[in-house]
């Protein structure tokens, strides 16, 4: 069996807010895979246990640049090591330009991007100087340039989380469709575009969770049918209940404006970065007394 380690537990822990005995038991009994012990305290916990998703902490800024006509935009993350440095007059120069750097040159990469001429010299001597003014790190993460088949909205909440939404129609429903898909944060436009893998972690769940509730076996493949279609419900965007009128799902809101959604991106700042805890020694000390 796997070595079971304090650094194990309290990653998983982390992930999923379940309690410290819990996370080693689900860790001994998955033979220390991190994955399987999240899905079996997912079964135990509910979506308690999947919390992994919001518990970013990464610091800096989403910026967005459109087109004037609207067919084309660009959306770039750039990270700092503190909120304090992400609010600062230069690096949100530098992020916003970068932003029309990536719609107007379309680089390939963030290091073609890091390379293009800025300010008599380049993005990344400009980045390395800023650096070293402000003193702290910074570093571009990541960039997305779109062409769209309608127009694009966008909506930027608290520099934080970042949407670019593709929408003919209704422009003023485009900006409310931005603004919803940042609150719910939907994972695709529609079935098809939801990760296999997700759609069989529900049915794995849902299936061990009827048979804790001594469901009977013939029923388990009826009870994880209709669980994944709950959840593609939950994280499709066209199947959303409409922030702003919940009685109707996004698509039945499009369609009354006649109005259609070909795609989305969504960034959240540090989505995905682990941040630095205050008192690790604390925390690994306390995971390896259970």
């Amino acid at each position: 069996m796997a070595e079971i380690t304090a650094g194990m537990v309290k990653e998983l822990r982390e992930k999923t807010d379940a309690p410290m005995m819990d996370c080693k038991k689900a860790l001994s009994e998955a033979g220390g895979d991190m994955q399987k012990a999240e899905e079996i305290l997912r079964v135990r916990f509910g979506n308690r246990a999947a919390k992994s998703a919001s518990r970013v902490a990464a610091e800096g800024v989403v910026t967005i640049a459109i087109s004037a006509d609207g067919k084309s935009a660009a959306m770039v993350e750039v990270n700092s090591e503190t909120d304090f440095v992400a609010k600062n007059d230069d690096f949100l120069a530098l992020s916003n330009a970068l932003a029309e750097m990536v719609l107007n040159q379309n680089p390939a990469d963030v290091a073609a991007l890091s390379a293009l001429p800025y300010k008599g010299a380049t993005v990344e001597a400009v980045r390395t100087e800023l650096v070293g003014k402000i003193g702290e790190n910074m570093s571009v993460r990541r960039f997305v340039r779109l062409d769209g088949q309608g127009k694009f909205a966008s909506y930027i909440h608290g520099g934080k989380i970042g949407v670019l939404v593709d929408v003919s129609g209704d422009e003023a429903l485009a900006r409310d469709i931005a603004m919803h898909i940042a609150a719910a944060k939907p994972k695709s436009l529609d079935a098809s575009g939801v990760p296999q893998a997700l759609i069989d972690t529900e049915r794995r769940v849902a299936i061990e969770k009827a048979k804790e509730a001594g469901k009977p076996e013939a029923m388990l493949e009826k009870i994880a049918d209709g669980t994944v279609q709950k959840y593609l419900k939950e994280v499709t965007l066209l199947s959303q209940p409409f922030v702003k009128d919940d009685k109707q799902s996004v698509e039945q809101v499009l369609k009354s404006k006649n109005s259609q959604c070909h795609g989305f991106v969504v960034y959240v700042v540090g989505e995905g970065i682990e941040k630095k805890v205050s008192d690790f020694a604390a925390e690994v000390a306390a995971a390896a007394q259970v």
